[in-house]
């Protein structure tokens, strides 16, 4: 999915979650499950959701029991909790989503994990993680993992174990060092760690698969350390530091590259990178179109607001 020049916050994640969670919310078959926590009316009849503070948090372990032990698919989307231990969440042997955004879950465990060996996607976006222990070391079917806007501010070290690892997004958490993908680099096809603090790109080797690498809204000063990528499609890198284009020449299945909200001065550095289909320069320094008329294939360029662009 194309990210746009037009806005500097739009993410891999942003484009997909829309389209996931109408799915997840239509109930596409007798094994989905969205539920809503319990809605509790004041005095004055105003519901809890149309109060801005003082949100309480639930832990109610009846919120999943009149669920069928076969749910392949359970959403719990904005229901307050904080833990999950007591939610029965073991029984549902045979789940493959689990989708536990905007809640206040701050920890983890492995006893509700540990039974869910057929589970392929985890959506965990906005709660209070700093990290996520051991508790999903035997979920080695988990495909997808979505940790964005937590307070997580090392990649675990657990990811080691998830070996059927695919996609995983880190957007908006306290990270500063890329470290701890060596295990997951036979299969990770997707890395999203846009917003966070990461200085530097580093600690990418072993990902010798990975075809989409989103690193927006961080304070990277310059493009390094790409080299054994071979086979990334998509590289974003909008809203860092960037004055140069460099160091992607061996990125030679490269089809998309976002550079927009950057220091860039000139278009330079592409001459191997020949399967470019989408150049976003947007709020750059570029003074000149040069050097792109060997990128037979490029479709789009998008250089608006650069100020010297003539």
């Amino acid at each position: 999915m194309s990210e746009q020049g037009v806005s500097a916050d739009v993410t891999k994640e942003s484009v997909e979650v829309a389209k996931e969670l109408s799915e997840a919310e239509q109930g596409e078959s007798a094994r989905v499950a969205v539920v809503a926590a319990p809605q509790h009316t004041d005095a004055d009849g105003t519901d809890d959701e149309e109060q801005d503070d003082g949100e309480e948090e639930v832990d109610d372990p009846d919120i999943l029991s009149d669920l069928p032990d076969d749910m392949e698919d359970i959403v719990l989307i904005h229901s307050r909790l904080k833990s999950l231990g007591r939610l029965g969440i073991p029984r549902f042997k045979n789940l493959k989503r689990l989708t536990l955004r905007q809640n206040f879950i701050s920890s983890l465990d492995l006893e509700t994990f540990q039974d869910l060996t057929e589970l392929e996607e985890l959506d965990l976006y906005d709660n209070s993680l700093k990290g996520i222990g051991d508790a999903l070391t035997k979920c080695t079917n988990l495909g997808s993992l979505d940790l964005s806007f937590n307070l997580i501010r090392h990649v675990p070290d657990a990811l080691s174990h998830l070996t059927s690892l695919r996609t995983i997004y880190f957007v908006q958490n306290k990270i500063s060092h890329i470290t701890g993908f060596d295990g997951v680099g036979a299969t990770l096809r997707s890395l999203e760690l846009g917003g966070n603090r990461i200085r530097k790109i580093e600690g990418l080797d072993a990902l010798v698969n990975l075809e989409e690498l989103w690193l927006g809204k961080n304070k990277i000063g310059k493009l390094e350390n790409l080299g054994n990528l071979k086979k990334l499609k998509i590289l974003s890198i909008q809203s860092n530091r960037i004055t140069k284009i460099e160091n992607i020449e061996g990125l030679e299945n490269l089809e998309e590259l976002y550079l927009s909200h950057n220091g860039v001065e000139k278009i330079e550095g592409l001459e191997q990178n020949i399967k470019l289909r989408t150049l976003d320069l947007t709020s750059n320094f570029v003074k000149e179109l040069e050097n792109v008329s060997h990128l037979k294939t490029l479709e789009e360029l998008w250089a608006s607001t650069c100020p010297h662009f003539a």
